[in-house]
């Protein structure tokens, strides 16, 4: 059944070893290249995938530190307003009341002005009545000056509500 022939043998083995020579000057190289092709465009891939990781790490970095100076600068602009808002309030309340304080006192002024005028003129008034009245209940003329200066007497011992 099963024979060995020796010249098959060596012929089979020349046969192979004329393949491997063949495939080893012809498509091994070609083999070889592409695969070592493929695997430096593969760790040419992960290279960038690094790189392109790294930036974006580096670039979320940068937004958060944007964001957060940008949160510092409104929470800032936002103390400044409140600030000036509450100063504006105080000043024109400031403002207000002085403005009130000084028409009181003007008023005040004006009354006491007005008080003394009044009373002024009803002390005169009095006085020519109360000479009239002397005038017409002794029938004679008295001298005004004198009349006057004892009415003004009298008129100041009286209180003055």
């Amino acid at each position: 059944m099963l024979e060995l022939n020796p010249g098959l043998i060596i012929w089979t083995i020349i046969t192979f070893a004329l393949l491997i020579f063949i495939l080893a000057k012809v498509a091994w190289k070609p083999l070889v290249g592409a695969l070592e092709e493929r695997e430096n465009g593969i760790r040419e891939a992960l290279s960038q995938a690094e790189n392109a990781r790294k930036e974006a790490e580096r670039l979320i970095a940068e937004n958060k530190k944007a964001f957060d100076k940008a949160n510092e600068t409104t929470s800032q602009i936002l103390k400044e307003g409140r600030e000036l808002a509450e100063k504006m309030k105080n000043d024109i309340v400031d403002k207000a009341r002085e403005s009130a304080n000084l028409m009181m006192n003007q008023a005040k002024e004006e009354i006491s002005r007005e008080k003394e005028l009044a009373l002024n003129s009803l002390k005169n008034e009095v006085a020519d009545l109360a000479i009239f009245a002397t005038e017409k209940i002794l029938g004679q003329v008295l001298d005004k000056e004198a009349q006057k200066k004892y009415l003004d007497k009298t008129l100041e011992q009286l209180p003055r509500n």
